[in-house]
C-alpha cells in the first residue's frame, strides 16, 4: 500500500526509440479529487488520481471504538445491553481491499442489485455492505451488531446500518459507493432536513457540503429498520459498480 493519506498521480511515461520518437501517456489534467475525500480517514485509507479515475486504497479497519477490538486494546469499548458478538476481532483479520471508480461516476441505463460482501468503503476506513446477512435478512444477526451499526463476519469489519460513531440523524458523508458516488447521512446539506425526492435507491441530485455544482448521490433513507436501526443501503446502485477486492 502507497503511504497512507490522499496523494495525486499524475502518471507520465517515455521511452526512446532508435529514430529518437517519443511517445507520452499522461494522466487527465481536467480530473481532480472531490473535496469529499478528505473526509476519509487518512490512516486508514490512500486517495489518489489514476488517469481519469479515483483509486480508493484501505487497510479496512474502523478509525473508532468497537467491542470488535477486544478487551485491552485502546479502542475496545464495552458493548450495549443485548449485545452478543461474533467469534472475530478486528485485530484477526487482514481487510485490506482497493476501489477504483470514475472520477465523474455516471448513472447507468438501468440499475443494478448489489451483491454479498463489501459494497462500499466508510469515510473510517472499514467496508460498507448491503441490507442481507449471508443468504437471509439482516434481522437474524442484528444483535451482533456494534453501537455503529458493525459487525464482523465472515473475516472483515463492516457496517449494515448509520455508522454512530460519526454520523447520526445529521447531513455527514458516510462513505463512497462501489459506483463511485457519495452516501451521506440522513439529512441533505442543500435544505437541512430529510430530502423528500430520493429514488429507489436513496439517491437524488443536489448541491452538497462538497459540490456547489448539483450532483447525484446518495443518502441513508430515513425508514426505521426492527425499531432501532437506518439501513445504509438497502438499494440498488443507479451507477456501474467496480469491484472492491
Amino acid at each position: 500500500m502507497k503511504n497512507l493519506g490522499i496523494t495525486f498521480m499524475a502518471a507520465a511515461f517515455a521511452f526512446s526509440c532508435s529514430d529518437s520518437s517519443t511517445v507520452s501517456v499522461e494522466a487527465d489534467p481536467t480530473a481532480s479529487l472531490s473535496s469529499a475525500f478528505d473526509e476519509f480517514d487518512k490512516n486508514n485509507t490512500d486517495i489518489y488520481l489514476d488517469g481519469a479515475n479515483v483509486v480508493i486504497e484501505t487497510n479496512g479497519l474502523p478509525n473508532h471504538t468497537s467491542p470488535y477490538w477486544g478487551e485491552g486494546n485502546a479502542l475496545y469499548v464495552a458493548p450495549e445491553d443485548g449485545f452478543k458478538a461474533t467469534p472475530s476481532l478486528i485485530t484477526g483479520y487482514d481487510g485490506y481491499a482497493t476501489l477504483t471508480v470514475s472520477v465523474n461516476p455516471q448513472k447507468a441505463s438501468s440499475p443494478s442489485s448489489t451483491s454479498l460482501g463489501a459494497i462500499g468503503i466508510a469515510v473510517s476506513g472499514a467496508a460498507i455492505f448491503n441490507d442481507q446477512e449471508g443468504n437471509g435478512p439482516l434481522s437474524s444477526a442484528a444483535v451482533s451488531l456494534d453501537y455503529s451499526g458493525a459487525h464482523i463476519g465472515p473475516s472483515e469489519y463492516h457496517y449494515h446500518t448509520e455508522p454512530h460513531a460519526w454520523t447520526k440523524d445529521d447531513e455527514k458523508l458516510v462513505g463512497i459507493i462501489a459506483d463511485g458516488f457519495f452516501i451521506y447521512g440522513r439529512k441533505c446539506n442543500s435544505t437541512g432536513t430529510y430530502p423528500t425526492d430520493l429514488d429507489a435507491s436513496g439517491g437524488h441530485t443536489s448541491t452538497t457540503q462538497h459540490s456547489s455544482e448539483p450532483l447525484y448521490h446518495y443518502h441513508i433513507e430515513n425508514d426505521l429498520y426492527l425499531n432501532k436501526y437506518y439501513i445504509i443501503f438497502p438499494g440498488q446502485y443507479q451507477g456501474t459498480p467496480s469491484n472492491i477486492r
